[in-house]
C-alpha cells in the first residue's frame, strides 16, 4: 500500500456501469485508481489515472505491468482476457479480484445453492460470442484466475441481479417505471408466480467488492441483496411508484400462449422466473454476509433506478419489458377472457 490504508488498485474494464462504479468506489475510498479500458464503454473519469489499450492486442498490459499493484480487479467475460491479464499482472499484484456471475452454476432450478454447487463446463473458447455460454465463459475465467494467481490470493464474486441507476439492461428499472407509467391507466401487467428475486444495488456491490480488497479477502463468494418472493419486490415498486391502481395477474401459461418471455430481454415481464429457472436468482450468500456485506433497503434503491429512468425518458427504446403497445394489447386479451 502507498499510504497508511490507500492501495493502488488497476481496474480492468473500468468504463462500463459495474467498471464506472468500482472506480468511483475506489476514487471516494482515498486509493490512487487506474483504469486499464479501451475506452468505447464509458468516458474513463477526470482524475483517473488510464492505460489506454484493447485487451485482445499483444502488449495491452505493458504499461500496467510495468508497476506494483496491491489488487487487480477484473470483470471480464473472456476468458482469453482473464488469462492474458493473470499472465501480464500476476507476478506484480499481491492479490485479485475477479468479479465472475451466479450463472456460472449448472443447476438453476434449486434454490439456495452455496459456493460448493456443480459448475457448468468451462467455455473452450478465447472470446464470449454467444451470449448462451456466458455462465460457461465465466467458469473459464474463474479457472484462469485461480491457474494463474493461487487460491490464497484470489476473490471471487460472484453476483446475481444486479440494479441501480445506469442500469441500461432494463430489468430492475422496468417495474417501477411502469408503477409510475402504467400503459392503461389504472392496470399493470404482472405474472401470477412468487419465484425469488435478489436485487444488489450496484453500488453496494462495488463498495464492497473495494472494501473486500483492503481487507485481503479472499475465496469464493455468492454475492446478492436479500431474497424476496417476486410479489414482495412487486409490491416495493408499486410503494416506490405511488401506484395504487389495478393489478391483473396472469399465469406462465397465459403468458406464454401470448409470447411473453420471462426474465429479460424485448416483450418480457422481467425478474419473472419460470419453476424450472427459480434457483437463478436465489442463492446462499452467507458467506457474502459474513465478510460485510449490507445492501440497502431495496426501496431506496427502486427509487433511485426510477429517478434514473425518468431522467433517461420514459419514452425510450428499452432493453426489457414491454412496450406500452405490447401492454395496451395484452391487457385487452387479459379483460376479454375474465
Amino acid at each position: 500500500m502507498t499510504d497508511a490504508g490507500t492501495m493502488r488498485i488497476p481496474i480492468l474494464g473500468g468504463t462500463a456501469w459495474l467498471g464506472r462504479e468500482l472506480v468511483r468506489a475506489a476514487h471516494d475510498a482515498g486509493h490512487e485508481v487506474a483504469v486499464l479500458a479501451r475506452g468505447e464503454a464509458g468516458a474513463i473519469p477526470d482524475g483517473v489515472r488510464a492505460f489506454v489499450a484493447d485487451r485482445g492486442q499483444v502488449g495491452a498490459y505493458d504499461a500496467a505491468a510495468a508497476e506494483r499493484w496491491d489488487a487487480v480487479i477484473d470483470v471480464t467475460r473472456h476468458p482469453g482476457f482473464a488469462r492474458g491479464a493473470v499472465a501480464a499482472l500476476g507476478g506484480v499484484a499481491d492479490r485479485w479480484v475477479f468479479v465472475s456471475s451466479s450463472s456460472v452454476y449448472a443447476d438453476m432450478r434449486t434454490q439456495g445453492i452455496d459456493e460448493s454447487g456443480e459448475l457448468l463446463p468451462p467455455l473452450d473458447a478465447e472470446l464470449l460470442e454467444d451470449p448462451d455460454d456466458y455462465g460457461s465463459a465465466k467458469v473459464g475465467c474463474e479457472a484462469a484466475v485461480l491457474a494463474g494467481v493461487g487460491a490464497d490470493r484470489v476473490l471471487i464474486a460472484r453476483p446475481s441481479l444486479i440494479g441501480g441507476p445506469g442500469d441500461a439492461s432494463g430489468r430492475g428499472g422496468y417495474w417501477p417505471l411502469r408503477f409510475a407509467h402504467p400503459a392503461v391507466p389504472g392496470q399493470v401487467l404482472v405474472p401470477d408466480a412468487d419465484t425469488p428475486v435478489q436485487l444488489l444495488d450496484v453500488r453496494d456491490l462495488a463498495d464492497w467488492l473495494i472494501a473486500s480488497a483492503v481487507a485481503r479477502t479472499t475465496g469464493v463468494m455468492n454475492v446478492a441483496g436479500d431474497t424476496m418472493p417476486l410479489t414482495e419486490h412487486l409490491s416495493t415498486a408499486r410503494a416506490v411508484a405511488g401506484y395504487s391502481g389495478e393489478i391483473v395477474a396472469r399465469g406462465a401459461d397465459w403468458l406464454s400462449e401470448h409470447e411473453v418471455s420471462p426474465w429479460a430481454g424485448p416483450r418480457s415481464l422481467p425478474l419473472w422466473l419460470p419453476e424450472e429457472l427459480a434457483g437463478l436468482n436465489a442463492h446462499d450468500t452467507a458467506r457474502a454476509r459474513e465478510a460485510g456485506l449490507v445492501p440497502r433497503p431495496l426501496e431506496q434503491t427502486l427509487a433511485d433506478m426510477l429517478a434514473w429512468e425518468l431522467t433517461e425518458g420514459p419514452e425510450r427504446e428499452r432493453r426489457a419489458g414491454l412496450t406500452d403497445g405490447e401492454e395496451r394489447e395484452l391487457l385487452q386479451a387479459a379483460s376479454s377472457r375474465r
